[in-house]
């Protein structure tokens, strides 16, 4: 059966055969010589990483069993279907976290490990695969590969970051962060321009584990690159007794919006308000972990907001140098001056933490996230400029985002591609990877 699946940002539309069933785990389906599979997840991949056009799908949401909880070491195993939602259920209530959490708990294990993801405390804790002590990695020839750090560890790199495409996990081990309950003591800083954030960065690289910060790509002139700065920590023991919490209530975009709403007008009036929305220039708060770390995930199908034709989130980064700031601001600046609306901007720091994978994005620098409508078709032509300023100084776009950067590109990004292919599963690709390879 041929179904529809999208990406998150919901571009390209593709049509694949989708295969679900528990023996997937023993050996993999007969299929044409010709046709290609490639493991999903919850498909929150925002890019065509999670597509695979006109070929097969192995979904893994039956692969959801937990193994093992060492409730004193913090060490947990499941399959790489697990989600992070399943997993801070079961976990937090025990006094532990997990180590590294990007902006969704809707994903699972396996697609954390492929796309190597990052979150609020890069500078402290890395990316989410430093803390993985082990998976279990099914080939299409059916060996079964335990990879690790001191074992297949070429296999172990390659499969870090590798966008699913070395093999099926199985399942995983990986290390927890200890925690006194379920509390983040937040402070929200409004900043004025990029040289603000710098320093705003700089003073909380220290003393706060998490830190981002949202940005009004609109704002021009003095006040490019205004934002604002969110820092926190895990709050401490006796904190926990006293805040009753009340879980969110779940709401739902349920329709495509139109494409015309999301405008630079829309847009403008939105971050204006965003902007000025709090009074004080600091505010300090006790917030629970949910809203701190899944904003967006109390709104089910937000992405319906860009409208049917979906939109692209362009995630770079640029590496620490002497004029890393002004790079920054000449990126912000290209947005502006074309006036192309981002309706969620995302900056903050990464560490000096060394990725593990062949193609983990991460690196030392600036990183910066923006989502532009696929309908406004001048994107194309700007990100494609963006990524040329962003290559030109050493940086990096992220690829589990991407669903249009050239094939030269994405080998200029990544000059250990050629180690990588030697670990691509022959039977496995995706709409990315043929692409990228063209």
């Amino acid at each position: 059966m041929v179904n529809r699946y999208e990406s998150w940002g919901r571009f390209p539309r593709t049509n694949q055969h989708v295969i679900s069933h528990p023996w997937i785990t023993d050996c993999f389906p007969a299929l044409p010589v010709l046709h290609s599979i490639l493991p999903r997840g919850q498909g929150r991949s925002y890019g065509d990483s999670c597509l695979n056009d006109k070929n097969t799908l192995l979904s893994t949401h039956r692969l959801d069993h937990f193994i093992s909880f060492d409730r004193e070491k913090g060490i947990l195993e499941c399959e790489s279907g697990v989600t992070f939602e399943s997993i801070l259920k079961l976990i937090v209530p025990q006094g532990w976290f997990l180590p590294v959490t990007p902006g969704t708990k809707f994903i699972t294990v396996g697609g954390a490990i492929a796309n190597d993801v990052h979150g609020k405390n890069h500078h402290k804790a890395g990316n989410f695969c430093h803390h993985v002590e082990s998976f279990e990695l099914l080939r299409s020839n059916g060996d079964r590969l335990v990879c690790s750090q001191s074992e297949n560890q070429d296999c172990f790199y390659a499969t870090i970051g590798g966008l699913g495409l070395t093999g099926l996990i199985l399942k995983a081990k990986f290390k927890l962060r200890p925690i006194a309950n379920p509390w983040i003591s937040q402070e929200v800083i409004q900043f004025e321009h990029v040289d603000e954030f710098m320093v705003l960065s700089e003073d909380s690289e220290q003393d706060y584990e998490y830190t981002v910060s949202w940005i009004d790509c609109l704002a021009k002139g003095k006040n490019l690159g205004r934002g604002l700065f969110i820092r926190g920590n895990h709050a401490p023991p006796q904190l926990e007794a006293s805040l009753p919490w009340v879980e969110r209530k779940k709401r739902s975009v349920p329709f495509d919006f139109p494409s015309f709403t999301l405008n630079p007008v829309s847009v403008f009036l939105f971050n204006q308000a965003y902007y000025r929305k709090q009074r004080a220039r600091k505010i300090s708060s006790l917030v629970h972990y949910d809203p701190f770390f899944y904003p967006l995930d109390a709104v089910h199908h937000w992405n319906r907001i860009y409208g049917k034709a979906g939109f692209l989130q362009y995630q770079f980064v640029v590496p620490f140098q002497k004029d890393h700031g002004a790079m920054i601001r000449r990126i912000l600046g290209e947005i502006s001056k074309q006036g192309n609306a981002s309706f969620l901007t995302v900056m903050k720091v990464f560490g000096q933490v060394p990725s593990l994978g062949l193609l983990s994005f991460p690196k030392p620098g600036i990183t910066v996230a923006l989502d532009f409508r696929v309908s406004d078709r001048s994107i194309f032509a700007l990100l494609d400029r963006l990524d040329r300023l962003v290559l030109d100084v050493g940086g990096v776009v992220y690829p589990a985002k991407d669903a249009r950067m050239s094939a030269q590109s994405f080998q200029s990004f990544f000059p250990r591609l050629g180690e990588f292919r030697r670990w691509v599963d022959p039977r496995f690709s995706s709409s990315f990877w043929r692409r990228v390879n063209s």
